[in-house]
């Protein structure tokens, strides 16, 4: 069956695109549209032509199974070029989302209506490519070098009500969208038609202009968006022919870089994490009422983030006091979205009715999760969970959002362990992406898919973590700043360790974020494991903290901090207190500075597979991308270590 139709409004003809699940740009698609544009061209009874989908969303962009592989003719620059030349104009019928090359089809097209929830966008910068079907070369010419500068170099789609302003479309409509589309049709006949895209001039902007636009494109890190940039810019200046040929050869120029492997790689894993394979066939326990046990930064993020997923929450504190200061913390966080226009006034107060506050724990006797979110101390956690147990249904599931303790020892007077697992936030919780999930071994199925389930409800990427010290990600943190001071102990600089992580593309070095977060935190984490008897080697955090140096907030840790200001500097306090740890004298380039750190991470997530704690490399990539800030255009240290070693071709 094909994956395109035709039938017809009268003189209308509707051709409607059937290529679940998201109407991808397939080599039969491409084919089936340049060969319909001649074939309507040569009938009579034809006086204009609107394309739409079947399914959930109009065109969103290439077929990934095509990803890596060479291209097939039709080329879509050329079915673009068609749909632009053919002699009944075609209108496109947007729903859903118009994306790369769904949206230069799109331009392709005399007309463009689109619903209201509609999107369109040119996500290709974040796969590491440009556009290649003249979204560099039409946009400027169809809305505006401002517009094409927006879409082109941030990937972020705009509303249908948005494009409608800036001129990427001409109609937005309610009701019936096929209805509305073929009446539109109708009423262009009765107009001289517009210019086609490509023919139509470009506006000249001063060097000021490009300035600002490549200060903001590369902020973003990686080459993609400063290439769209320069393509838009050549466009300017050069014929449509000129422009769209450049276009090409840059899109298939980045599109075998390491950099757009490393972001196709990435893309893959995140479409893949919030259904995992091994929970195929598993319907999760049905979760519609949260409980948050605790009010801090982490609770209170906790409650926000499944509040605006449309969850009901009840935030338990342990007196008024502290209550009041939970869901303070709550308000303020949707106040800060209110104030950013990311929520409406009213849309905030809806939120707030759905969130319950007691100190009661009888409170959560209808809820479905109960998370608890108190002080990382296992006796202070296992008391809140002897009271989850006796004040909670049943088969309401129970979690710990622990970050190093193990959860077995948390959950131990539990009479059900298999409604319990871990649930380890990262925060803020509102904001942070990435969930890691800790089964105990009893922890049923149907538990372990709602934790995904809920992953997915709030937009996070979920990895299922096996049961170690630190799990994935902190596990993994703590050897990496470990082999940073083992630099340092070395002769390196620890300013030069820092400056070698952000050229790799951490917006911070390891030295700076333990400055910010606390060294405190990591510290009080090694004195209680020394309480416990565990040998554990002095760090030279350690000598720091014992100095009194916390980091930002106490005005000085690995660096000194001037009253009001987070710039660091050095600290010739900090070189007394050290020179007797230092005995090397190691002069490394910021490359092997790099390269020995991400070396350092990758080793370490090596042994986490073997150990079973992480299911597979790509899972470990995701919780050091979303949680850690590794930078997602070199893949994860995962990626990074097979692209480096050869192991990986992509």
């Amino acid at each position: 069956m094909s994956v395109l139709s035709v039938s017809h409004e009268g003189e209308i003809a509707v051709v409607t695109l059937d290529n679940p699940p998201v109407n991808a740009i397939s080599e039969e698609v491409r084919k089936g549209l340049f060969e319909l544009a001649g074939q309507l061209d040569a009938d009579d009874g034809v006086k204009a032509v609107v394309l739409i989908c079947a399914g959930r969303t109009f065109i969103a962009g290439a077929d990934v199974r095509e990803f890596g592989k060479p291209p097939v003719e039709p080329h879509l620059p050329d079915v673009v070029t068609r749909l632009e030349q053919a002699e009944k104009p075609w209108v496109a019928a947007i729903h859903g989302a118009a994306l790369g090359g769904g949206f230069e089809i799109a331009m392709g097209c005399r007309f463009r209506v689109a619903e209201e929830k509609a999107k369109v966008g040119l996500p290709e910068v974040t796969l590491g490519v440009i556009p290649g079907a003249s979204g560099t070369v039409r946009t400027p010419r169809l809305a505006g070098l401002e517009t094409a500068v927006e879409l082109a170099t941030t990937g972020k789609p705009m509303t249908a009500a948005r494009a409608l302003e800036k001129g990427l479309i001409d109609k937005v409509v309610a009701g019936d969208l096929r209805q509305e589309a073929t009446a539109f049709a109708r009423q262009v006949l009765n107009v001289p038609l517009p210019t086609p895209v490509s023919e139509r001039p470009v506006e000249v902007r001063d060097e000021a202009f490009w300035q600002s636009a490549a200060k903001a494109a590369g902020r973003a890190g990686h080459r993609a968006p400063l290439a769209a940039l320069e393509s838009i810019r050549f466009a300017v200046s050069h014929s449509f022919e000129e422009a769209m040929a450049h276009e090409r050869q840059t899109f298939l120029e980045l599109r075998g870089s390491d950099e757009a492997a490393a972001l196709r790689a990435v893309f893959f894993a995140e479409r893949a994490a919030p259904r995992p394979e091994f929970l195929k066939g598993i319907e999760p326990r049905p979760v519609r009422t949260v409980g948050v046990v605790g009010g801090g930064t982490m609770g209170s993020g906790i409650a926000s983030a499944c509040l605006s997923s449309g969850l009901e929450v009840v935030l338990i504190e342990r007196d008024d006091d502290a209550l009041s200061r939970g869901a303070a913390n709550v308000e303020r966080t949707f106040d800060g979205a209110v104030k950013r226009g990311k929520m409406s006034a009213d849309g905030k107060a809806a939120l707030m009715t759905k969130l319950g506050a007691s100190t009661d724990y009888a409170s959560l006797g209808d809820c479905d999760l109960v998370i608890e979110a108190v002080f990382e101390e296992i006796s202070v956690k296992r008391e809140v969970f002897e009271k989850l147990n006796r004040h909670c249904r049943a088969d309401a599931i129970l979690a710990t959002n622990t970050s190093y303790l193990d959860p077995r020892g948390i959950a131990s007077s539990l009479d059900d362990p298999s409604r319990f697992l871990g649930l380890h936030f990262f925060s803020p919780a509102n904001i942070m992406k990435l969930l890691e999930i800790v089964p105990v071994p009893e922890t049923a199925p149907d538990v372990l898919a709602a934790a995904f389930a809920l992953g997915r409800q709030l937009g996070k990427i979920p990895v299922r973590s096996g049961i170690c010290e630190g799990f994935i990600g902190n596990r993994i943190l703590k050897r990496y700043r470990a082999e940073a001071e083992t630099l340092v102990r070395e002769g390196v600089a620890i300013a030069d360790v820092d400056a070698a992580m952000r050229g790799f593309g951490f917006k911070m070095g390891p030295f700076e974020a333990q400055d910010l977060g606390g060294l405190d935190i990591a510290f009080l984490q090694r004195e209680g494991a020394r309480k416990d008897g565990q040998d554990v080697p002095e760090t030279l955090g350690d000598i720091l903290v014992r100095a009194g140096r916390t980091g930002q907030k106490s005005g000085g840790g690995w660096y000194d901090y001037a009253e009001g200001d987070r710039k660091p500097l050095a600290s010739a306090t900090v070189s007394e207190l050290l020179a007797s740890k230092i005995s090397g004298s190691a002069t490394l380039t910021g490359e092997e500075i790099a390269a020995r750190l991400v070396g350092t991470m990758a080793a370490e997530g090596e042994a986490i597979l073997e150990e079973g704690i992480a299911a597979s490399g790509s899972d470990i990539d995701l919780v050091e991308i979303h949680g850690y800030g590794f930078p997602r255009w070199k893949g994860g240290p995962m990626f990074w270590s097979e692209r480096v070693s050869g192991t990986r071709q992509d």
